[in-house]
């Protein structure tokens, strides 16, 4: 196989498999809530705006010198007060995301092998905690070829799920409406698109050489987790209904309860990859942007959220809701200003340029800017 063909399935496996993570779980349960044709709506637009989004982040980080995060890019383009900014929001984004890696995964875990082992699910939370925080310090290297491994079992088994849910399906499972979750799923839907912390990684990944796959990379990935996150939920909404867990997978037992083990291996394997990809992120974050000596970094990545879910903070939904929509939309407000900055001042030349007018940048802002306010004020449906 040749190099560029190489560096682009590695980086396309990067890509999905650290989108692809603890929010695929919850998009069932809020379709559930919602209805199945409403989300639909949420699932196409939102993945639209992704697919801007990231690449208006690539080629900004394209146009950068040197290997940033958006802190870095923020202080570069915006000055020291939003570097602050965004600093804070990027630290509380990656720490309420590795919370919520925390709460599904260890409790996948548990949910295996309680009934093998016994004990307690604390116990298999503090297990899974406790192999990505030895991982995330050691910096693994080869993350993309074990996300690309994990993600050929991954689409297996959703195609595995997707065959076994078409005949337990009721077509009254998607027909549902309720207004009074009409904005649910907008944070847990970006939440669940969030992909910008990679990109500087595949641009490493990829190098100078072969920067021009890093457009290709990001629009063929956000295709693939959308189609994926379809497929995900129809599988479960069909066969659940309203009885669908904000887990997906605890709603399923009594129908698929011969296969459960095997789709709790691979909630498993999904959480676990993209924590360690997420959690190297946070120390690199402190590490990189903030200076701050390597083995306090990985003690403020691994350690506060730990600090979070003792104090309390176990709802899954609300965790990765509020995440995506209030954490995740000041970061995208702060990303399209900066790109603007980078077009005008970028330190080199990018694999590939956008022509978008500012005013559409603007309007993105704005959008954004929106989503925060309604998340803060239907924070009550969670």
């Amino acid at each position: 196989m040749q190099t560029k063909t190489k560096k682009f399935i590695s980086g396309l496996a990067m890509y999905c498999g650290t989108v692809i993570g603890v929010g695929l779980f919850g998009l069932p349960y809020v379709a559930s809530r919602v209805g199945f044709f409403v989300f639909l709506v949420y699932l196409l637009f939102i993945g639209f705006y992704s697919v801007i989004i990231s690449l208006v982040y690539g080629e900004m980080v394209e146009r950068t010198k040197g290997l940033h995060r958006l802190p870095g890019y923020s202080g570069i383009y915006l000055g020291k007060g939003s570097k602050i900014i965004t600093s804070i929001s990027g630290i509380t984004g990656l720490s309420l995301s590795l919370l919520a890696y925390i709460v599904v995964g260890g409790g996948f875990l548990g949910d295996l092998l309680i009934p093998i082992f016994g004990g307690q699910k604390i116990l298999y939370i503090l297990i899974f905690f406790s192999l990505g925080a030895t991982a995330i310090y050691f910096s693994a290297k080869s993350i993309a070829k074990i996300e690309l491994l994990m993600l050929c079992f991954f689409f297996l088994i959703v195609l595995l799920l997707f065959f076994k849910s078409v005949p337990n399906m009721q077509l009254e499972n998607f027909l549902r409406f309720d207004k009074k979750f009409l904005f649910l799923p907008y944070g847990v839907l970006l939440f669940s698109m969030g992909g910008g912390s990679i990109i500087p990684e595949i641009k490493e990944l990829t190098g100078k050489k072969y920067q021009s796959l890093l457009k290709p990379i990001l629009i063929s990935g956000s295709i693939i987790v959308i189609i994926t996150y379809l497929i995900f939920v129809v599988s479960i909404l069909g066969v659940t209904g309203l009885n669908t867990s904000s887990d997906s997978f605890s709603g399923i037992q009594k129908y698929f309860d011969g296969i459960v083990p095997i789709f709790l291996v691979f909630g498993i394997l999904t959480t676990f990859t993209s924590y360690l990809t997420l959690g190297s992120n946070l120390k690199k974050l402190y590490w990189y942007d903030l200076k701050i000596k390597h083995l306090f970094s990985w003690i403020f990545a691994v350690f506060i959220p730990l600090t979070l879910f003792y104090l309390g903070f176990k709802n899954f939904i609300l965790i990765i809701g509020v995440t995506g929509a209030i954490v995740g939309g000041v970061d995208m407000i702060f990303m399209n200003l900066c790109y603007l900055q980078a077009k005008k001042k970028g330190s080199q030349k990018p694999g590939f340029s956008l022509r978008l007018h500012p005013n559409v940048i603007y309007t993105i802002i704005a959008f954004f800017l929106a989503g925060i306010v309604m998340e803060l004020l239907t924070l009550q449906t969670y």
